[in-house]
C-alpha cells in the first residue's frame, strides 16, 4: 500500500525593515524637537572656602538631572535649561578652564547659537564670578538673579518670588561650615515652597551634583561627590533632601532610640535558655525589657553559631530578623526546651484588649 505524503506548503520569508539608525529613548515630556525642554529653576554655585562647585535643579518633567546640571572640579558649574542645549555644559566649562571669565565664555557660546532666544543658562566660576542668559522666547515667568558665588535662573515659574527665595536662602548660609550640596538643596527647597514651576499635574524630578577638587574628597577621578538624580517622584525636592541626609548620615535622617518592650524580654529568655545570655534569668521589668549591650552581644554569638550573618560580615550588630527568630526556635526544639520556653512566654503574649 502506497503511503500518502502531506501536502507541502510554500515557505515565504518576509524581510522586515531594519532602522538604519537608532536613537536613545527619551521621556515624551522632554518635547519632540532637537533639544530637550526643561522649563525649570536652578541654582549654580561655588564655595570659595572649599573649592566645591555644584548645581541643584527641579522641574515638572522627568529626569532633569540628565540635562541641566554640569560641574567640573576646580573649574565651576553650569545650568543649561529652557530649550536646553546640553552641549553648553562642557563647552562653557572648557572655556572657563582656558581662563575666560563666565561673561566672556557665555557671550562667545550664545553668539553662534541660532536658538539662543529660547535658551536659559547660568554660569559660575571658582572666583565666584557669574554670567546668565535668559532668551526672550523662554516661557514666562522667566528671569534670573545672581550674587556672590551663585547664579539662579528659571522659566515657566509662578513668579519672581521663586528665585528671590532661592537667592535669599543661599546668601543666608554664606560662610557657614556646611557642605555645598546641603546649602544648594536648602535653597532649592525655598524656591519650591514659593510655588516653583507653574505647572501642576505633571511628573516631577530634581537633582543635585557637586564636584570637589580637594584630594581625598571623592573616589571618582572627576571629583564628583554628591550626585543625586531623583528622576521622578511626587515630591522630588523633599526626596532629594531625604536621600542626601541618608547617604551623608546627617543627624535626624532616622529615629534614634534604645529599643525596649516585651519582645526584648522574650528574646532574652530564649538566649538565656540556650546559654548565650549569662547570669540570672531575665525578669519582666524595665531592665529585662531593654535591648542592652549584653543582649546584643548574645545575639551576635548566637548568629555566628547558627551560621547567620553578623556585624563582622556586614550586618547590623544585634540584628534579630525573621530568620534569626526561626533559628532560635529551631535551637530550642533541638534541645527539647521549646515548649518550656513557650510556657514561660504564654502570659506576656496574651492579647487582653
Amino acid at each position: 500500500m502506497r503511503r500518502r505524503h502531506a501536502s507541502l506548503l510554500p515557505l515565504v520569508l518576509t524581510a522586515l525593515p531594519v532602522p538604519t539608525s537608532l536613537v536613545a529613548q527619551e521621556p515624551v515630556l522632554w518635547g519632540s524637537g532637537p533639544d530637550p525642554v526643561f522649563s525649570t529653576f536652578s541654582i549654580a554655585a561655588v564655595d570659595p572656602r572649599t573649592g566645591e562647585s555644584g548645581v541643584a535643579v527641579t522641574t515638572r518633567v522627568p529626569c532633569v538631572g540628565n540635562g541641566v546640571p554640569w560641574v567640573r572640579a576646580g573649574v565651576g558649574a553650569v545650568a543649561t535649561q529652557a530649550n536646553t542645549r546640553t552641549e553648553y555644559g562642557n563647552e562653557l566649562l572648557d572655556l572657563l578652564a582656558q581662563g575666560l571669565s563666565p561673561e566672556e565664555a557665555l557671550t562667545r557660546a550664545v553668539a553662534g547659537d541660532e536658538g539662543r532666544d529660547r535658551r536659559q543658562v547660568g554660569v559660575v566660576d571658582l572666583q565666584g564670578r557669574t554670567a546668565q542668559h535668559t532668551g526672550s522666547g523662554a516661557n514666562d515667568w522667566k528671569g534670573h538673579r545672581s550674587g556672590p558665588n551663585y547664579a539662579t535662573q528659571g522659566n515657566l515659574l509662578v513668579g519672581p518670588e521663586v528665585l528671590e527665595a532661592v537667592a535669599r536662602t543661599f546668601e543666608a548660609s554664606a560662610g557657614s561650615p556646611r557642605h555645598l550640596a546641603d546649602r544648594l538643596i536648602e535653597a532649592l527647597a525655598a524656591g519650591h515652597a514659593q510655588g516653583g514651576d507653574a505647572r501642576v499635574g505633571r511628573k516631577q524630578s530634581a537633582a543635585v551634583i557637586v564636584a570637589d577638587p580637594r584630594p581625598g574628597r571623592s573616589r571618582r577621578s572627576d571629583g564628583v561627590t554628591a550626585h543625586i538624580n531623583v528622576c521622578e517622584h511626587p515630591e522630588p525636592v523633599g526626596e532629594l533632601r531625604r536621600i542626601y541626609d541618608t547617604i551623608s548620615q546627617t543627624l535626624g535622617f532616622r529615629v534614634l532610640e534604645q529599643v525596649s518592650g516585651n519582645d526584648i524580654w522574650q528574646l532574652k529568655v530564649m538566649l538565656h535558655e540556650l546559654g548565650y545570655l549569662q547570669g540570672a534569668a531575665p525578669e519582666l521589668d524595665d531592665a529585662g525589657r531593654l535591648y542592652d549591650e549584653a543582649a546584643v552581644a548574645a545575639v551576635e554569638r548566637f548568629r555566628a553559631d547558627a551560621g547567620l550573618n553578623t556585624a563582622a560580615s556586614g550586618s547590623p550588630a544585634g540584628l534579630v530578623d525573621g530568620p534569626a527568630v526561626e533559628a532560635l526556635w529551631a535551637a530550642l526544639e533541638a534541645r527539647g526546651r521549646a515548649d518550656a520556653v513557650r510556657e514561660r512566654l504564654l502570659e506576656v503574649t496574651a492579647v487582653r484588649r
